[in-house]
């Protein structure tokens, strides 16, 4: 897989805001926000995709949800946001590069993701 723009990014060859950073992914604010609080959070595993990850990413998904959760309380959204994994271009994902979105900050209805 050809470097991502996450990957130059984790690599800091392309400024970013890194408001989170541990051993197996950092966080960043999304550049076209959704949301008042719009991060990202990417392994420093290059993953194409969600269904690329295999049994070996077992541990990596699961410190995702968690980094998710440090990351929501560092921006003291802690107590209502939202993770979002879109897999593949058909379901909006632009960077090829497994990522989590947390949304937070406004009040979200069911009918914006058309549950």
């Amino acid at each position: 897989m050809a470097d991502s723009v996450f990957t130059r990014i984790i690599n800091r060859e392309l400024p970013s805001e890194i408001i989170y950073e541990d051993e197996h992914c950092i966080a960043i604010r999304d550049i076209a926000p959704k949301a008042p609080v719009h991060l990202l959070i990417i392994p420093r595993k290059p993953i194409a995709k969600l269904s690329d990850a295999s049994g070996e990413d077992l541990a990596l998904l699961g410190h995702l949800m968690l980094a998710a959760s440090a990351v929501a309380r560092q921006a003291g959204v802690e107590d209502a946001f939202r993770v979002i994994v879109n897999n593949g271009a058909g379901a909006g994902q632009t960077v090829f590069h497994l990522h989590l979105h947390l949304l937070a900050g406004k009040q979200f209805s069911e009918s914006q993701l058309g549950f």
